[in-house]
Order: structure tokens, then sequence, then C-alpha cells
């Protein structure tokens, strides 16, 4: 009956797929349900058995990223231990990494206007991924005299606003922004900068 849908079993996920590619190609509002049914093989019908519309489709297509993100996050912070410092750099990186091999979920997941709040389980799965990254900066944080250490949820939002800025600007082909240096040395150095800053690193001689 379908190429890709009933056939196969799993017609939820095909429609996720096929949603995922045309936000890569498209962004999350340049495509319809008929477009992402069509791609799946697939009737416009077909897919209001398993989603109400558009915006359910991709707040799934989120939920599933956020999944990615999480375990891609946790794995860069064990992979830094027993060093904070190693495991903090490590998120940072994990970040760009994800957003170059996922680019259909992370624009689901930050760019298409869906709340993490739309559904209780990708208000969960949003959270595990925002707690490595703050408990990797906790951990670090140790390293502050307490009287100017900045609460970890600042630190390591600082961290996450560095990244996603570095994303937007220079790993995703903005027009108009294209940079002599790589997107992973303006991360690296970025960081650099901001532990310095908090006397987490020694200043460069």
């Amino acid at each position: 009956m379908t190429k890709r849908g009933y056939h196969h079993g799993n017609l939820r996920q095909a429609l996720i797929d096929a949603a995922l590619e045309l936000i890569t190609e498209k962004g999350p509002t340049g495509f319809t349900l008929s477009e992402a049914a069509k791609k799946a093989g697939v009737t416009p019908a077909a897919v209001y058995r398993h989603f109400e519309g558009r915006e359910d489709l991709i707040a799934e297509a989120a939920r599933q990223g956020y999944e990615i993100f999480a375990d891609v996050m946790q794995y860069a912070y064990d992979s830094g231990q027993p060093s904070a410092l190693a495991a903090f750099e490590a998120t940072g990186r994990a970040y760009l990494a994800f957003a170059r091999k996922y680019p259909g979920h992370y624009i689901a997941m930050f760019e298409s206007g869906i709340s993490v709040n739309r559904t209780p389980e990708l208000a969960v799965v949003s959270t595990r991924a925002r707690d490595v990254l703050e408990k990797a900066a906790a951990d670090l944080s140790q390293h502050i005299p307490k009287d100017k250490r900045p609460p970890a949820s600042m630190f390591s939002a600082h961290i996450w606003a560095m990244s996603h800025g570095v994303v937007e600007l220079f790993a995703r082909n903005s027009p108009g922004t294209a940079t002599p240096f790589p997107p992973e040395d303006l991360l690296e150095t970025g960081i650099g900068v901001y532990l310095r800053g908090l006397g987490l690193i020694a200043p460069d001689q």
C-alpha cells in the first residue's frame, strides 16, 4: 500500500523521517503535511492517524532529537572524566557536532518555535539534555571561590548561548556570515576566553 509506511510496519516513523528531510531542505514552516505524506509514500489522510497537524509532527521530531542530543551530551561529559575542565569543554564541542550531524532534528528543536513544554515527554527529555551541561558547569565552578562563583545554570547558559551562536552564524551556511576560522576553533577560543575570565584556566603567556 505504501513504499515505506504500512509496508515497513512503521508509518509513524516514516512520516517523522520524511519531515526531518523536509525540515532540513525547506525549514520547519516550508513544507505541508501533504508533502510529508508524499515523501513517506502514503496518502495525506494517513498522516492524521498519527498526528493532529504539522506542529505535532515537528514536536515529535524535536523530541527524538532531544533524545539523541541528551545521549550525545552525556557521552561527551563522560568522555572528559575525571577532569571537570575536559568534561565541560567536551559538552561544548558536542553541541556543534550534533548540529552538524542532525540538522533536521536541530532545526526542529531550536528553530521551529515549538515549545519544549508542548508535551510532557518533550519537556522531560529537553531537561535531561540541559542538565548534562549544567552538571558539567557545576563541577567546573567548584574551582572558583564561592564569593565569585556564578550559578551553574548561568554558567551553562552562557556556554549554550555561545555554542548556539556559533552554529547559527557560522556552521549552517548563514548568508553573509563567512568566517576564515572553522566553527570549532571559534567555539574553542570563545570558551577559552570565558574560562580565563573566571580564572579557571591560566592566561596565555
